[in-house]
């Protein structure tokens, strides 16, 4: 792939929130996965996990902590990406707080584009109550929910949607 389609693949994909009903393979979870562990880390401690669910039941669940965004419910699967601040931390102190946020951020930015690489569509969902998919979820304390991100088989948006001009979010040398 050169640059330039690099740069259409990465245009080409959307937020989808509208899913059909079938289930994703075992191959395409895989996919998902082993890209996402080739995301880079800080200091290589990977302090991400991930739970995946497929249950429906825990997908209304994550649904209704999720402020009611039925994609949650409508997709095939939901990959609940999580910050392993225990992880981190052992070799960063406080610092490594920050780094498993940002391990985690960039692992789901991976998934995601597996998905799109695969034919799939998702939705990074952040607005959510942070305590309801602890709790639906049983996390340990030491790991915090940073994104669900909704994969499945989806109806894209007819437009892709407007962004900000790239010249907009620059500033040299300084704010």
């Amino acid at each position: 792939m050169d640059s330039s389609e690099f740069l259409g693949f990465l245009t080409s994909r959307s937020s989808v929130r509208e899913y059909g009903n079938e289930p994703l393979t075992d191959d395409e979870i895989t996919y998902i996965l082993d890209c996402a562990g080739t995301a880079p880390s800080a200091g290589n401690l990977e302090a991400w996990d991930v739970v995946i669910v497929t249950d429906e039941d825990t997908r209304i669940a994550l649904r209704d902590a999720a402020y009611e965004q039925d994609h949650i419910r409508q997709a095939s699967a939901v990959f609940i990406v999580c910050a392993n601040y225990v992880r981190s931390m052992s070799k960063y102190g406080e610092m490594g707080i920050l780094y498993a946020v940002q391990d985690a951020t960039i692992a789901c930015t991976y998934m995601m584009l597996a998905a799109h690489a695969r034919n799939l569509h998702s939705c990074w969902t952040g607005a959510f109550n942070e305590d309801e998919v602890r709790s639906i979820l049983q996390l340990p304390q030491h790991v915090r929910p940073v994104s669900l991100l909704a994969v499945g088989k989806g109806q894209p948006p007819a437009a892709l949607t407007e962004r900000m001009a790239i010249a907009d979010h620059i500033h040299h040398d300084g704010w």
